[in-house]
């Protein structure tokens, strides 16, 4: 069975985004001891254009053959003419509102995502990452096997949380953790056993 792990960049204080969707102040911490750990260990997480412009655009999936986001993770690429982020991945975007999708190679549902999560799970392949946000992942939260969270050493004070949803606390356990020279820490949790 294929495991959905929630890989996505946050702040100290809990943040993926500020108010408005910007994360662009996080571009400062995608340096040379760090974007190395992408490029090599998570090549797929790269968008597509950003993997030719590495020279990574031939390099496998090692993780992950399929990508699930929210709307508002998929529109700002789409506003700036990338309609198809994630090429090299089987692309689904959970969306209400979106419509008709604007590129053949980007799935968009309106399907309940707990039970979208649960058929791709059943299917063959590679794992399943959900890029974002945070809405989506606090629905998806009881389906979440894993967890990366690469934390950079930033307070945000406000903006959109790494999981929108209900208290309702689910445990998980350290599994990794690596530390960059940049502040960045990046951690791995798995869903700890009932």
């Amino acid at each position: 069975m294929r495991k959905l792990t929630y890989f996505v960049a946050g702040t100290i204080d809990g943040f993926i985004a500020g108010p408005d969707g910007d994360y662009d102040f996080f571009s400062p911490y995608l340096t040379e001891d760090y974007l190395p750990h992408l490029t090599v260990d998570f090549p797929e997480t790269l968008p597509t254009p950003a993997r030719a412009a590495l020279g990574v655009a031939d390099a496998p999936n090692t993780h992950f053959d399929t990508v699930v986001m929210g709307r508002g993770t998929y529109e700002p690429g789409l506003a700036a003419g990338l309609t198809s982020p994630y090429a090299h991945l089987r692309q689904i975007v959970v969306s209400r509102s979106l419509g008709v999708s604007p590129d053949a190679s980007v799935e968009v549902t309106t399907e309940d995502p707990v039970a979208l999560v649960r058929r791709l799970k059943q299917e063959e392949g590679l794992g399943v990452w959900l890029c974002g946000g945070g809405d989506l992942a606090g629905q998806l939260l009881p389906e979440i096997d894993e967890l990366i969270v690469k934390q950079y050493p930033v307070v945000a004070g406000s903006g959109i949380p790494l999981f929108r949803a209900e208290f309702s606390p689910r445990a998980f356990k350290l599994t990794g953790s690596r530390v960059f020279d940049n502040g960045t820490i990046a951690l791995t949790y798995t869903k700890a056993s009932a």
